[in-house]
Protein backbone atom coordinates (compact mmCIF):
# COMPACT_ATOMS: atom_id res chain seq x y z
CA UNK A 1 0.00 0.00 0.00
CA UNK A 2 1.03 3.61 -0.81
CA UNK A 3 2.25 5.75 2.11
CA UNK A 4 0.18 8.00 3.18
CA UNK A 5 0.28 11.85 1.98
CA UNK A 6 0.57 13.90 5.41
CA UNK A 7 -1.86 16.65 5.77
CA UNK A 8 0.07 20.07 4.82
CA UNK A 9 -0.10 22.11 7.96
CA UNK A 10 0.34 25.95 8.26
CA UNK A 11 3.25 27.02 10.15
CA UNK A 12 5.07 30.23 12.11
CA UNK A 13 8.38 30.37 12.48
CA UNK A 14 9.88 33.58 13.94
CA UNK A 15 14.04 33.94 13.71
CA UNK A 16 13.59 32.60 10.15
CA UNK A 17 15.80 33.97 8.46
CA UNK A 18 18.87 32.17 9.80
CA UNK A 19 20.33 29.23 11.90
CA UNK A 20 17.74 27.01 13.17
CA UNK A 21 14.75 29.01 12.35
CA UNK A 22 15.78 29.31 9.06
CA UNK A 23 16.41 24.79 9.09
CA UNK A 24 13.44 24.43 10.60
CA UNK A 25 11.42 25.93 7.87
CA UNK A 26 13.39 24.42 4.80
CA UNK A 27 12.60 21.43 6.45
CA UNK A 28 8.73 21.91 7.05
CA UNK A 29 8.49 23.40 3.48
CA UNK A 30 10.47 19.93 1.92
CA UNK A 31 7.82 17.79 3.88
CA UNK A 32 5.20 19.83 1.76
CA UNK A 33 4.02 22.23 4.71
CA UNK A 34 2.81 26.71 3.99
CA UNK A 35 5.74 28.06 6.21
CA UNK A 36 5.36 31.66 7.31
CA UNK A 37 8.71 33.32 8.38
CA UNK A 38 9.05 36.26 10.46
CA UNK A 39 12.26 38.15 11.70
CA UNK A 40 13.57 41.49 11.21
CA UNK A 41 14.17 41.46 7.71
CA UNK A 42 14.24 38.87 4.43
CA UNK A 43 11.19 37.02 5.50
CA UNK A 44 7.67 36.77 5.16
CA UNK A 45 6.81 39.25 8.30
CA UNK A 46 9.64 41.92 9.33
CA UNK A 47 9.12 42.71 12.86
CA UNK A 48 11.11 43.55 15.61
CA UNK A 49 10.47 41.12 18.83
CA UNK A 50 12.29 43.27 21.11
CA UNK A 51 9.88 45.75 20.99
CA UNK A 52 5.63 46.31 21.93
CA UNK A 53 5.29 47.69 18.18
CA UNK A 54 7.27 44.78 17.01
CA UNK A 55 5.64 42.59 18.87
CA UNK A 56 2.24 43.91 17.83
CA UNK A 57 2.95 43.72 14.03
CA UNK A 58 3.88 39.95 14.38
CA UNK A 59 0.57 39.12 15.36
CA UNK A 60 -1.34 41.54 12.90
CA UNK A 61 0.78 40.77 10.04
CA UNK A 62 0.16 37.34 10.87
CA UNK A 63 -3.24 37.12 11.06
CA UNK A 64 -3.23 39.33 7.87
CA UNK A 65 -1.74 36.74 5.93
CA UNK A 66 -3.14 33.42 7.07
CA UNK A 67 -6.65 34.35 7.39
CA UNK A 68 -7.53 34.19 11.13
CA UNK A 69 -5.95 30.12 11.45
CA UNK A 70 -2.44 28.63 12.28
CA UNK A 71 -1.85 24.92 12.84
CA UNK A 72 1.74 25.21 14.77
CA UNK A 73 4.29 28.08 16.01
CA UNK A 74 7.91 27.60 16.32
CA UNK A 75 9.43 30.47 18.20
CA UNK A 76 13.56 30.63 17.69
CA UNK A 77 13.85 34.59 17.01
CA UNK A 78 16.48 34.70 20.19
CA UNK A 79 20.03 37.16 20.87
CA UNK A 80 23.01 35.63 23.27
CA UNK A 81 24.43 38.85 23.32
CA UNK A 82 25.56 40.50 27.01
CA UNK A 83 23.17 43.10 26.93
CA UNK A 84 19.47 44.24 28.05
CA UNK A 85 18.10 43.52 24.39
CA UNK A 86 18.80 39.36 24.40
CA UNK A 87 15.92 39.38 27.21
CA UNK A 88 13.39 41.83 25.74
CA UNK A 89 13.66 39.39 22.57
CA UNK A 90 14.33 36.23 24.11
CA UNK A 91 11.57 36.62 26.81
CA UNK A 92 9.52 39.02 26.45
CA UNK A 93 9.43 38.53 22.41
CA UNK A 94 9.11 35.25 22.87
CA UNK A 95 5.93 35.61 25.69
CA UNK A 96 4.52 37.75 23.15
CA UNK A 97 4.52 35.70 19.92
CA UNK A 98 2.76 32.63 21.55
CA UNK A 99 0.17 34.76 23.44
CA UNK A 100 -0.30 37.28 20.62
CA UNK A 101 -0.72 34.07 18.15
CA UNK A 102 -2.53 32.04 20.92
CA UNK A 103 -5.63 32.93 19.59
CA UNK A 104 -4.63 31.82 15.94
CA UNK A 105 -3.39 28.47 17.19
CA UNK A 106 -6.94 27.93 18.80
CA UNK A 107 -8.63 27.92 15.35
CA UNK A 108 -6.15 25.94 13.63
CA UNK A 109 -6.41 21.82 13.32
CA UNK A 110 -4.32 20.38 15.58
CA UNK A 111 -2.51 23.12 17.06
CA UNK A 112 1.06 22.97 18.39
CA UNK A 113 3.57 25.25 19.55
CA UNK A 114 7.19 24.84 20.78
CA UNK A 115 9.62 27.76 21.93
CA UNK A 116 13.69 27.82 21.64
CA UNK A 117 15.35 27.62 25.50
CA UNK A 118 18.90 26.23 25.45
CA UNK A 119 21.57 23.82 27.87
CA UNK A 120 22.50 27.33 29.39
CA UNK A 121 18.81 27.73 31.02
CA UNK A 122 20.95 25.39 33.41
CA UNK A 123 23.93 27.07 34.28
CA UNK A 124 23.48 29.58 37.37
CA UNK A 125 21.41 32.59 36.46
CA UNK A 126 20.73 35.98 37.71
CA UNK A 127 17.47 35.79 39.85
CA UNK A 128 16.20 39.50 39.98
CA UNK A 129 16.29 38.98 36.22
CA UNK A 130 14.35 36.12 35.96
CA UNK A 131 11.91 36.58 38.46
CA UNK A 132 11.83 40.38 37.30
CA UNK A 133 10.63 38.24 33.64
CA UNK A 134 8.20 35.87 35.64
CA UNK A 135 6.37 38.49 36.70
CA UNK A 136 6.28 40.30 33.61
CA UNK A 137 7.99 43.68 34.32
CA UNK A 138 10.05 44.79 31.16
CA UNK A 139 11.15 47.41 32.90
CA UNK A 140 12.89 45.84 35.63
CA UNK A 141 14.14 43.05 34.00
CA UNK A 142 16.07 45.40 31.93
CA UNK A 143 17.18 47.43 34.89
CA UNK A 144 18.05 43.41 36.12
CA UNK A 145 20.02 43.15 33.17
CA UNK A 146 22.00 46.41 32.99
CA UNK A 147 22.93 46.03 36.69
CA UNK A 148 24.23 42.31 35.86
CA UNK A 149 26.30 43.83 33.08
CA UNK A 150 27.60 46.83 36.20
CA UNK A 151 28.76 44.18 38.02
CA UNK A 152 30.74 42.38 35.48
CA UNK A 153 28.71 39.35 35.10
CA UNK A 154 26.97 40.59 31.72
CA UNK A 155 27.55 36.71 30.64
CA UNK A 156 24.48 35.42 32.68
CA UNK A 157 22.02 37.50 31.10
CA UNK A 158 21.77 35.45 27.82
CA UNK A 159 20.90 32.16 30.47
CA UNK A 160 18.78 33.72 33.11
CA UNK A 161 16.74 34.64 29.54
CA UNK A 162 16.09 30.89 28.52
CA UNK A 163 15.85 30.15 32.52
CA UNK A 164 12.95 32.43 32.73
CA UNK A 165 11.06 31.52 29.34
CA UNK A 166 11.65 28.08 30.25
CA UNK A 167 9.59 28.93 33.66
CA UNK A 168 7.15 30.52 32.01
CA UNK A 169 6.76 27.81 29.80
CA UNK A 170 6.48 24.92 32.40
CA UNK A 171 3.55 27.07 34.19
CA UNK A 172 1.97 28.22 31.02
CA UNK A 173 1.71 24.54 29.22
CA UNK A 174 -0.58 23.45 31.49
CA UNK A 175 -2.94 26.36 31.61
CA UNK A 176 -6.83 26.33 30.73
CA UNK A 177 -5.41 28.46 27.80
CA UNK A 178 -3.28 25.72 26.47
CA UNK A 179 -3.45 22.13 27.83
CA UNK A 180 -7.18 22.64 28.44
CA UNK A 181 -7.52 24.16 25.19
CA UNK A 182 -5.64 20.67 23.45
CA UNK A 183 -2.49 22.85 22.38
CA UNK A 184 0.72 21.03 23.36
CA UNK A 185 3.55 23.43 24.03
CA UNK A 186 7.06 22.65 24.60
CA UNK A 187 10.21 24.02 24.16
CA UNK A 188 13.69 22.35 22.72
CA UNK A 189 17.10 23.13 24.40
CA UNK A 190 19.74 23.09 22.29
CA UNK A 191 23.62 22.64 22.99
CA UNK A 192 26.31 24.12 21.10
CA UNK A 193 24.45 24.89 17.84
CA UNK A 194 26.81 25.98 14.52
CA UNK A 195 25.32 29.28 13.80
CA UNK A 196 26.32 32.15 13.00
CA UNK A 197 25.28 33.26 16.52
CA UNK A 198 28.17 31.19 17.28
CA UNK A 199 30.74 31.13 14.97
CA UNK A 200 32.86 33.40 16.23
CA UNK A 201 33.15 31.55 19.25
CA UNK A 202 34.14 28.21 17.71
CA UNK A 203 36.39 29.45 15.03
CA UNK A 204 38.83 30.36 17.63
CA UNK A 205 40.74 27.47 19.51
CA UNK A 206 40.76 28.91 22.98
CA UNK A 207 37.40 30.53 22.99
CA UNK A 208 36.58 26.84 21.26
CA UNK A 209 38.12 25.57 24.42
CA UNK A 210 36.02 27.46 26.77
CA UNK A 211 32.64 26.55 24.86
CA UNK A 212 33.72 22.93 24.74
CA UNK A 213 34.02 23.22 28.90
CA UNK A 214 31.06 25.41 29.51
CA UNK A 215 28.97 22.67 27.36
CA UNK A 216 30.84 19.48 27.22
CA UNK A 217 28.69 17.26 24.62
CA UNK A 218 29.97 13.58 24.25
CA UNK A 219 27.43 12.48 21.38
CA UNK A 220 28.93 13.84 17.86
CA UNK A 221 30.21 17.20 19.37
CA UNK A 222 28.42 20.32 18.32
CA UNK A 223 25.26 20.18 16.24
CA UNK A 224 24.02 21.96 12.83
CA UNK A 225 20.57 23.61 12.65
CA UNK A 226 19.31 21.05 10.23
CA UNK A 227 19.82 18.30 13.20
CA UNK A 228 17.58 20.14 15.33
CA UNK A 229 14.94 20.64 13.05
CA UNK A 230 13.51 17.55 13.01
CA UNK A 231 12.64 17.74 16.60
CA UNK A 232 10.84 20.64 16.00
CA UNK A 233 8.52 19.52 13.19
CA UNK A 234 7.75 16.83 15.45
CA UNK A 235 6.72 18.71 18.87
CA UNK A 236 4.58 20.61 16.40
CA UNK A 237 2.81 17.77 14.18
CA UNK A 238 -0.54 16.00 14.85
CA UNK A 239 1.47 13.20 15.95
CA UNK A 240 2.24 14.74 18.97
CA UNK A 241 -0.78 14.00 21.56
CA UNK A 242 0.60 14.18 25.03
CA UNK A 243 3.52 15.78 25.20
CA UNK A 244 3.29 19.30 26.84
CA UNK A 245 5.18 21.13 29.19
CA UNK A 246 8.33 19.32 28.29
CA UNK A 247 12.25 20.71 27.54
CA UNK A 248 13.70 18.73 25.43
CA UNK A 249 17.56 18.93 25.47
CA UNK A 250 19.16 18.31 22.09
CA UNK A 251 22.74 18.71 23.63
CA UNK A 252 24.68 16.06 22.93
CA UNK A 253 24.42 14.88 26.46
CA UNK A 254 25.12 17.90 27.91
CA UNK A 255 22.52 18.15 30.37
CA UNK A 256 23.44 14.64 31.60
CA UNK A 257 27.11 15.17 31.73
CA UNK A 258 26.98 18.64 33.87
CA UNK A 259 23.54 17.76 36.15
CA UNK A 260 24.14 14.07 36.52
CA UNK A 261 21.31 11.96 37.96
CA UNK A 262 21.07 14.05 41.05
CA UNK A 263 18.70 16.27 39.31
CA UNK A 264 15.96 13.56 39.89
Amino acid sequence: MPTPVPMSRTYLITGAASGIGKATAAHLREQGHTVIGADLKGTDISADLATPDGRGQLVDRARELTGGRLDAVIACAGLAHFVPLTVQVNYFGVVATLEGLRPLLAAGTDPRAVLLSSVASIRPADQALVDAALADDEEAAVAAAQAAIDRGEGHTIYGSSKQAITGWLRRTAVSDDWAAAGIPLNAVAPGTTVTLMTESMLADAESRKGVDAAVPMPLHGHARPEQIAPLLAWLTSPENTHVTGQVVFVDGGADAVLRGADVW
